[in-house]
């Protein structure tokens, strides 16, 4: 499989879990809440082989993603282009990175909706991890698709 097709491949596994369907027994909380973290860490692997995908010119021994978005990290044009974005607040990969580290730290990502348990107060953001995760992975293939030209460009 090359670069690009994983890429897609991740990426279209990633929304599509999503959309399975919590249930409405007990466990249906739990259960939203695994399939938003699971596809979140399917998100980082779509990071991880598009990082793949656009250095592949590059011959690079590694392509883990905290090393090249990081300051340190190469200075190929895309991953340059990457760095920008993830330096700006309201970007889908600065959204990203942000619910990444959550996710290998011991924080809870998916939350509980609220108003699921009685007496106590529910304090967050209105949307649900899944629907960000969403809106992140359709802002990610627009920018799959320019990085994929540049790239294709080398």
């Amino acid at each position: 499989m090359t670069p690009r097709s994983r890429t897609n491949q991740l990426l279209y596994q990633a929304t599509l879990l999503l959309d399975v369907p919590a249930g409405e027994d007990e466990h249906a909380q739990a259960r939203r809440m695994a399939v938003e973290e699971g596809s979140l860490a399917l998100a980082e692997l779509v990071l991880q082989s598009l990082l793949r995908e656009v250095t592949e010119h590059a011959h690079l021994e590694r392509h883990d993603w905290r090393e090249l978005l990081g300051p340190e990290g190469a200075g190929i044009a895309e991953l340059q282009r990457l760095r920008e974005l993830a330096a700006r607040p309201d970007s889908w990969l600065a959204w990203l990175i942000g619910k990444l580290e959550a996710l290998h730290s011991s924080d809870v990502v998916a939350r509980r909706a609220t108003g699921a348990a009685r007496g106590l107060i529910a304090v967050g953001s209105g949307a649900a991890l899944g629907d960000e995760l969403r809106d992140c992975l359709d802002d990610a293939k627009a920018e799959i698709a320019a990085l994929r030209e540049t790239s294709e460009e080398w």
